[in-house]
């Protein structure tokens, strides 16, 4: 086997048992027939609210501990985003198991470490995405504040 490839880079030795936590996550069974696999996560979702918090965060574990083993700002920034989005859109019921059952946000994040790892992609530093989100978090706010203001104007006169 050569270096390059990901089982045999040395940080990816390290990190070899979060390869298993997110096929437990998210593709460890499948359903009998199809090609169709899912995961720990998709099943917890099954349980309304309580699943996707547990899953949420045992996620973002997994996104921490990648964290302290040395991702990137970028590939953090990019796994976050991952999480987030199978966090949020799991919430909505029904619809957000199916979102679940294919998206697979820590199969994601493991594919985005070996990259980061043996590729050496997704380097570089996250503060312009950092600062990108909040100014469009200020302005969002900002822009509610104007709509609430005009609203009561419009009310009271």
């Amino acid at each position: 086997m050569e270096l390059n490839e990901p089982t045999q880079h040395p940080r990816y030795q390290e990190l070899a048992w979060i390869d298993t936590a997110a096929s437990i996550l998210d593709n460890r069974y499948r359903i009998p027939g199809t090609n169709i696999r899912f995961g720990v996560d998709f099943l917890a979702g099954l349980i309304p609210y309580i699943g996707d918090v547990v899953g949420f965060a045992i996620s973002g574990l997994l996104v921490m501990v990648m964290a302290r083993k040395g991702a990137s700002g970028m590939a953090l920034v990019k796994m976050v985003g991952n999480v987030w989005i199978d966090g949020v859109l799991g919430t909505i019921p029904l619809l957000g198991d199916l979102f679940d059952l294919r998206y697979r946000a820590n199969l994601r994040n493991l594919r985005l470490l070996k990259e980061h790892y043996t590729e050496g992609k997704h380097q570089g530093s996250a503060w312009p995405v950092v600062i990108f989100i909040l100014l469009v978090f200020f302005a969002l706010i900002g822009l509610s504040v104007w709509a609430i203001w005009k609203v009561l104007f419009w009310i009271i006169s």
